[in-house]
């Protein structure tokens, strides 16, 4: 890690079909957080980088839905993800 530079921070959120909310699965700082993103780049799962978002969200317990005040938030970037996969998946169907 570059000592100039902060440690980073990762949260990741996860949402099934049925429940209320996407619940957070894992979060950490510095080499947790490093391990996080790794680990989604190993599976191909986009990410979204967003220091206030991310602030917000490492308050929320693991395993805990993420607040009612954050639902409009997550919502667009659930929407933004899909819209990636989408066009993904329309660039490999061509």
């Amino acid at each position: 890690m570059n000592p100039h530079k902060p440690a980073p921070s990762a949260v990741a959120l996860a949402y099934r079909a049925g429940h209320a909310a996407p619940k957070v699965v894992a979060k950490g700082h510095g080499l947790i957080a490093e391990e996080i993103i790794a680990r989604a780049r190993e599976h191909g799962v986009f990410m979204h980088e967003s220091k206030e978002l991310v602030a917000l969200l490492m308050q929320v317990e693991l395993d805990r839905d993420i607040p009612p005040a954050l639902y409009r938030t997550v919502a667009e970037l659930l929407a933004w993800l899909y819209r990636i996969e989408a066009a993904q998946e329309a660039g490999d169907a061509n």
